[in-house]
């Protein structure tokens, strides 16, 4: 069947059948993604907090490199960690080039800004809500942090489904580092790139609506967590 509706059903069977080659790459792009996630997060939550709890000198100028960092081409970032990590780059002995680990440290990068300014408007502005209290009371900040992070939560968690969903959907700077390799480091943006251009439509639709369908699930999760911030 080449007609589209044929396209369409075919990628249809091929997601409720589970076909391996599908899973296998669905699976490790989701261990990608998460892991990326899970390492910005780690990195992200605390830069985001000192800038936005705290005025230091330079702060502005961190800030201003984390904002300009949000519009980063991925293909940029996946170029320069190619000359680091390629053989004669200077992290080459890591022999990371080629792997998931670069891929993640990849997406990493992409998304640490975005987690980070996201942060820092939050506690930001929290801040500015509770500022007289705080000096009426005469706390210091690093005591209002807990409270502050506290009501937070669910922006904070906003913040990181939007760096999941920004993950999830890359594939210049995963493809420059990762390679597409099978079964090694073959996701399912890279997939759907590879097979259109060899004309296997029906992988890379299988591919697009899964892809979609996780889309879908973040931004509904994202509309259910401001609604509960708002209740």
């Amino acid at each position: 069947m080449n007609d589209d509706q044929g396209i369409f059903t075919t990628a249809i069977q091929l997601i409720f059948t589970l076909e391996p080659e599908l899973v296998e790459i669905v699976l490790l792009s989701l261990k990608v993604s998460v892991t990326a996630v899970i390492l910005a997060t780690l990195i992200s939550i605390p830069l985001g907090t000192l800038l936005g709890a705290y005025h230091f000198k330079g702060r502005d100028i961190i800030t201003g490199i984390v904002n300009a960092l949000m519009g980063l081409p991925p293909v940029v970032v996946g170029l320069a960690l190619y000359l680091l990590l390629s053989r004669t780059g200077p992290l080459g002995d890591l022999e990371l080039l080629f792997t998931s680990s670069a891929m993640v440290i990849a997406q990493c990068i992409l998304i640490t800004p975005i987690i980070s300014s996201l942060t820092q408007q939050t506690i930001e502005d929290l801040f500015k809500q509770h500022e007289l209290q705080f000096k009426a009371l005469g706390a210091p900040t690093f005591i209002t942090l807990r409270p502050l992070l506290r009501d937070a939560r669910t922006s904070l968690f906003t913040a990181v489904l939007a760096g999941f969903g920004r993950a999830s959907a890359e594939v210049g700077a995963v493809l420059i580092v990762g390679g597409n390799i099978n079964h090694v480091t073959r996701v399912m943006t890279t997939t759907i790139a590879l097979e259109t251009s060899k004309g296997n439509l029906e992988l890379a639709m299988a591919l697009g609506i899964i892809l979609l369908a996780i889309s879908f699930t973040i931004t509904s999760l994202m509309i259910v967590v401001r609604k509960t911030q708002s209740v």
